[in-house]
């Protein structure tokens, strides 16, 4: 009998990531569309400076990229993982003249991010990570003192009576995203960062902002 250990669970859980977002990628101009506002609203989150170097976690085709470089500028810098070849593709796709964005397959709990950041965003990324606390042990420590980390993401409904059709929210999680039930991100950030608070909520609670800082 093989024993069935955690590591395996978590490649189990990547590889099947790997598969619906490659087969997704595609099709993610819809989310880009319905989402855009929440996306925005994140990214002012992370008061971002001209000249910032920013680490997206998650970063799909680059979605977000636009907006990071409005805010940083020229002398600014975007180094983004994903861990769908597929997505990283279209992400190269978006940036082909850009020379400030670096963009790679990565998986997000054991990359190692170069350099020191000044920001980092996660936007629908976290929830389906196998390992939520060691992805944002590895930001943390990838951020100056002073950083900002910033996550958007969803979760069952967090309070009131509608938690009555949490089962069935995580059951269409996992079938479209992969959504990982296992593991708290909101916890996670918590017991890492020195201050971390939800500033923003949707749809009663289901979709989040999260920011969190690390101290000076």
């Amino acid at each position: 009998m093989i024993a069935v250990t955690d590591e395996h669970i978590d490649d189990a859980h990547l590889e099947r990531s790997r598969k619906i977002w490659n087969r997704r990628s595609d099709s993610y101009d819809r989310d880009e569309r319905e989402l855009a506002s929440q996306r925005e609203t994140a990214i002012s989150h992370l008061s971002l400076q001209h000249g910032d170097r920013v680490l997206e976690i998650g970063c799909g085709p680059g979605t977000n990229f636009e907006r990071i470089i409005r805010e940083i500028g020229a002398t600014g810098t975007v180094h983004a993982v994903d861990y769908s070849p597929e997505m990283v593709r279209r992400a190269h796709e978006r940036v082909a003249d850009w020379d400030n964005v670096d963009i790679r397959v990565a998986d997000a709990t054991t990359a190692d991010f170069e350099g020191t950041f000044d920001a980092a965003l996660a936007i629908l990324a976290m929830g389906v990570m196998p390992d939520k606390r060691l992805v944002v042990e590895n930001v943390y420590e990838s951020l100056r003192d002073g950083g900002t980390f910033v996550v958007f993401d969803v979760r069952p409904v967090p309070t009131g009576p509608g938690r009555l059709f949490n089962p069935i929210l995580r059951r269409a999680l996992q079938w479209y995203a992969n959504w990982n039930r296992f593991g708290d991100v909101e916890a996670a950030v918590t017991d890492v960062f020195d201050e971390s608070a939800v500033v923003e909520t949707y749809c009663a609670g289901i979709g989040y902002t999260l920011v969190a800082h690390k101290q000076i």
